[in-house]
């Protein structure tokens, strides 16, 4: 009988431990969950005071802990900050968000040498972050170190390709650099990847600048097209198909042909009319040697019937809103469709078309 009774106390002893335990975690995770609320309506203060609660409860989880070396990051405390991250980056448990936020605090403080430093060993750990090598690369361009800040925008791209920052970066430092070809194929790619933001609409415009750029100076339209085999049908798909740079020669060579296109200056209907023809040449020349993301993408929308809807939403905002709000108006059940479309088909891209020539100088 005792015994039996001492067994019965046991279990439920351990029932409502394990009961206890159960609760405190959810109490912890529940004032997780509260700080991340007033993280994102800017309360940093009340998010610190709810995250050392939640430490309180569960004092080494590390996502508690990163999360509030974040919010004295953003309250603008940095030596807290600092305190708080620094001790994370040797656990196993650290992820490449810590790193960021840790180069962020390191910025913040003007440690450059630290902030350096910090990035190299992110990126070995975390060689494929397309957020570290971004971040890295803006840390270099402050730095005026501009041709290792696009270095590590393009090593971002090529490693991860679905990442946006990278493009947008990279677009920029070549339109400013004067290279507006790979300025007009990051640019297009990065809207297509963050198509409702502040620097969506900066792009737009570099866009159309870019084009303006192509065409205003014949030299950059010069370029000697490689040779194909047969036609470029037996060449293997993939960036080894071809090099970067024979990639953007074949690319000058075919808008050089589209001149006569835009003789009276550059609007969404001349390049759509540009857009079509350069589109139409590419998959009859040279689709299959250089396979890419982005033309296929063209290809599909102009077969659908919804090219003349996507280069208005890409070019009409930043080039005349009053026109764009005319056409969209008159063509209202093809931009419509063209949306929906957009909404049920996100624009990816393979990790094997991957084309830069590699050569540039931004210090120019």
């Amino acid at each position: 009988m005792n015994s039996s009774f001492s067994s019965l106390k046991k279990f439920l002893i351990g029932v409502f431990l394990l009961i206890s335990q159960v609760a405190w975690a959810q109490d912890a995770n529940e004032l997780f969950s509260t700080a991340n609320n007033f993280i994102r309506t800017g309360d940093y203060a009340n998010a610190i005071l709810v995250l050392n609660q939640a430490l309180q409860l569960e004092p080494d989880n590390i996502q508690f802990r990163k999360q509030l070396g974040f919010a004295y990051y953003l309250r603008g405390d940095m030596n807290k900050a600092k305190s708080v991250i620094d001790p994370l980056l040797d656990k196993k448990e650290a992820d490449a968000q810590m790193f960021q936020i840790a180069g962020n605090i390191y910025q913040a403080k003007e440690d450059w040498k630290g902030a350096q430093r910090l990035y190299d060993r992110a990126i070995r750990r975390f060689p494929e972050s397309g957020e570290l090598y971004n971040d890295n690369g803006q840390l270099l361009a402050v730095l005026k170190m501009n041709d290792g800040a696009l270095t590590n925008w393009l090593k971002g791209i090529e490693k991860d390709p679905n990442f946006p920052g990278n493009y947008y970066n990279a677009a920029r430092a070549y339109y400013y650099s004067k290279d507006p070809v790979w300025a007009i194929l990051y640019g297009e790619i990065f809207v297509n990847l963050e198509s409702y933001t502040n620097r969506t609409a900066e792009m737009r415009d570099i866009l159309i600048e870019s084009y303006k750029k192509l065409y205003s100076n014949p030299d950059m339209l010069s370029a000697p097209v490689p040779e194909m085999d047969e036609g470029g049908k037996k060449s293997r798909r993939g960036k080894s198909a071809g090099s970067g740079s024979d990639f953007v020669n074949v690319y000058r060579q075919l808008m050089s042909k589209q001149t006569s296109v835009i003789s009276s200056g550059i609007d969404p209907d001349a390049l759509i009319m540009l857009r079509t023809r350069f589109l139409l040449d590419w998959y009859n020349f040279y689709g299959f040697k250089y396979p890419f993301a982005l033309f296929d993408l063209q290809r599909r929308l102009l077969k659908a019937g919804l090219y003349e809807a996507y280069n208005q939403w890409l070019f009409g905002p930043v080039a005349s809103q009053a026109t764009f709000r005319s056409w969209t108006n008159l063509h209202k059940a093809e931009y419509d469709k063209f949306m929906q479309y957009q909404r049920n088909h996100p624009f990816k891209l393979r990790a094997d078309e991957y084309y830069n020539d590699g050569r540039f100088s931004l210090n120019r």
